[in-house]
């Protein structure tokens, strides 16, 4: 526990770093134009470049057999029911499979947890898994989508629409934004179950908790932002079409430096995706037990990288080490070497 506690605590030293970093560059320094402009560019561009690379790598990879999960009855004969989703024959079936992976986490709904009482392995549900995920990236998704509204002019209309329900439990101003509580209550589940579930916490290392606690870390400085802080959203937003236009202008209008901390943090994130688990977001679409149909019975699946390789029956072996074999008393099949004789 010791161990695993000591990279907890790392993280949250690397944390802390990140935060004083444009606390020191911006509040004393007065590096604006380094902050929140080149910083920015930097981390787009590592964030582009890695996703490339990783799905560039992910596509040469070999895929010589189908290793397609399944968990429902195959595709056979007519008579017999089979399960599309759980053993898709198509590729139909295979997209709305992952549709459903994606999108409502399919295969953590069904997953199941294992305890050992005594000498027997007893199994149940680990629905607060899924659901604990499910918060998170939900509220995380609706978070990315919100900001849509500092990016382009006009607003398009599903952001309004959007932001109009997310903030439907108003309570006063400004606006509690309901996608804030899911994300946080699903990384804290996330969090706590690293450090309390002792299964967990014996495989979890710092590249564990340091994406959760970075995350944890923006959202709380967001929402410090539109809290407490109140900067000039119409200055934050010309800010923004500026970047996203390339043609960055630094606001004229005093911007606390709990701004320019929420966008370090966030073009932290973006450098370390690409190279984290975090991007099995995108790996998830190139994984070879979901994205093949399972129709070994119906379709030969021959490995596309295979090669002419030089091998030796037993009947050449058997001509090659005659004398030996016969000296050693090993009897020879006559037949194979008539057919070797044959073939010279």
């Amino acid at each position: 526990m010791s161990v695993r506690l000591n990279d907890f605590l790392f993280s949250i030293l690397l944390i802390a770093v990140l935060i004083v970093i444009p606390l020191l560059g911006v509040g004393v320094l007065g590096l604006k134009y380094f902050f929140g402009v080149i910083i920015p560019y930097l981390a787009l561009a590592v964030f582009i470049g890695g996703l490339i690379y990783r799905i560039v790598d992910w596509a040469r990879s070999p895929q010589p057999f189908k290793i397609t999960t399944t968990s429902g009855q195959q595709k056979s004969l007519p008579w017999i029911k089979r399960s599309r989703l759980e053993s898709p024959a198509n590729n139909l079936e295979v997209a709305l499979r992952m549709f459903f992976e994606v999108f409502f986490f399919r295969s953590l709904f069904r997953n199941l947890r294992a305890d050992l009482e005594g000498k027997r392995l007893l199994y149940g549900s680990a629905k607060w898994l899924w659901l604990g995920a499910l918060l998170f990236h939900l509220g995380f998704l609706i978070i990315i989508l919100r900001h849509l509204r500092f990016f382009v002019f006009p607003v398009p209309e599903f952001v309004n629409i959007l932001e109009k329900i997310d903030g439907f439990f108003q309570i006063g101003f400004p606006t509690l934004y309901l996608s804030d509580l899911l994300i946080l209550l699903g990384l804290a589940f996330l969090l706590l179950r690293r450090l309390f579930d002792a299964k967990i916490n014996y495989i979890s290392y710092a590249s564990d908790y340091f994406p959760l606690l970075l995350i944890i870390s923006i959202v709380v400085t967001g929402i410090l932002m539109r809290v407490a802080i109140k900067p000039d959203i119409f200055a934050i937003k010309h800010y923004a079409i500026s970047l996203a236009t390339f043609r960055p202008v630094i606001p004229e209008a005093p911007i606390s430096v709990l701004f320019y901390v929420h966008l370090f943090l966030v073009s932290s994130l973006a450098v370390y995706f690409p190279f984290s688990k975090l991007v099995h977001m995108v790996g998830i679409f190139f994984s070879p037990t979901r994205n093949l149909p399972n129709d070994n019975r119906m379709k030969r699946h021959v490995n596309p990288w295979d090669y002419p390789v030089k091998y030796t029956t037993y009947s050449e072996w058997q001509e090659k080490f005659r004398d030996v074999m016969e000296e050693a008393g090993i009897p020879i099949d006559e037949e194979w070497g008539k057919e070797i004789q044959k073939q010279a």
